[in-house]
């Protein structure tokens, strides 16, 4: 018997009703070329669109699915004007915490035929993970502002971090570099690299602590270390030094997008926020209202993220049907960019978000023969 997978997908606003179809698309037509599983797909609307038809930031019986299903494909909520409103960010704050998915998992991989803004980089010389942990720092919700005769005067946050949360999402990052095999593109070491402020933070310092006890149970891992302000320019320089990058929530959230472009961009850029029962799957890219419409956002991070979602299923339950669809929807997509002649504006070319779904699936299914 198949294996059977409930996958909830969650359309969210703006681009992300255009590239999730795209990313269910590849998906079955995955199934459909290695069989031995079986998905089942249940559709959500949620976000700001959905909450001024109803009020509610997403259909009462979506987060009961959410939890009952054995993976989750996301897009992004929010647009213009609504910047702050609690329910827009809620769903996508409601599944990190409640699911516990603490470790946010994005490769940053430069693939062929796609420019790179760095002089002389090329593929195989940009190939690392950032692993940004996902449920604490700044983005715990301890927070406020103070007043004083009705004037906003003082805004506070707290930056939180925990042995737990830190020793959990360092693990995950060691066991990964493990799982990767391949070490940095430089020098073909396994090497884990902390990205932190633990001179100056409490909470960096007690991160790099935990760090450095977790790597000492690792001596077959390079343990590297960063200041975040020092990564920022020492990535740009030479990319391929690194290997596994692991960091807080908010350092992650920002360099995460700040390395987007030496990959191709953000339409490039996929993710995971996983933990030890439940999977979300998205791109890092948000919800893009200016090009909602027109049909020429770039698909390709959504169907990776959606790779991805195989390739977790994969591990959890040992499919390796699951693995063999990933690894085909990840060829399809470089066959596709290799070709060069189906591709959206951000990569030069002129397709539709559509369009470029359509190629990938159908290289999906001829990939074999190609």
């Amino acid at each position: 018997m198949p294996k059977k997978y409930k996958i909830v997908t969650l359309l969210g606003d703006g681009v992300s009703q255009e590239v999730i179809p795209e990313a269910v698309k590849a998906l079955k037509a995955a199934q459909e070329v290695v069989g031995g599983f079986e998905l089942d797909f249940v559709e959500f609307e949620c976000g700001f669109e959905y909450y001024k038809k109803t009020k509610e930031p997403w259909p009462t019986e979506a987060y009961p699915a959410c939890k009952d299903s054995d993976a989750i494909l996301f897009g992004a909520t929010g647009l213009p004007g609504v910047e702050g409103l609690e329910s827009i960010v809620y769903v996508h704050r409601i599944l990190r915490r409640n699911l516990d998915l603490y470790a946010n998992v994005r490769p940053v991989k430069l693939r062929e035929n796609v420019r790179c803004p760095l002089v002389g980089k090329k593929p195989g010389d940009i190939n690392f993970v950032i692993v940004r942990e996902n449920t604490e720092d700044l983005y715990t919700p301890i927070r406020g502002v103070l007043k004083r005769a009705e004037v906003e005067e003082v805004a506070i946050d707290v930056k939180i971090v925990t042995r737990k949360g830190a020793e959990r999402v360092i693990k995950y990052s060691f066991e990964l570099c493990k799982k990767r095999g391949r070490g940095a593109p430089m020098d073909g070491k396994l090497r884990i690299t902390c990205v932190d402020k633990s001179t100056v933070l409490s909470s960096c310092k007690l991160f790099r602590k935990v760090f450095n006890e977790v790597a000492d149970t690792y001596p077959e891992i390079e343990k590297d270390y960063a200041l975040i302000d020092a990564w920022t320019q020492w990535v740009i320089r030479r990319p391929e030094y690194y290997n596994v990058v692991v960091t807080t929530n908010m350092f992650g959230d920002i360099i995460t997008d700040m390395v987007a472009p030496i990959q191709g961009g953000l339409g490039l850029t996929p993710s995971a926020e996983v933990g030890e029962k439940h999977g979300m799957f998205r791109p890092v890219h948000g919800s893009a209202p200016k090009y909602y419409g027109k049909s020429v956002v770039n698909p390709i991070a959504t169907i990776l993220s959606a790779k991805m979602l195989m390739d977790w299923l994969a591990t959890k339950y040992s499919d390796k049907s699951a693995k063999e669809a990933g690894t085909l929807i990840e060829k399809a997509v470089d066959l596709t960019l290799k070709d060069g002649k189906i591709i959206t504006f951000d990569l030069g070319g002129s397709s539709k978000t559509h369009e470029v779904g359509d190629e990938i699936a159908n290289k999906i299914r001829i990939i074999n023969s190609i």
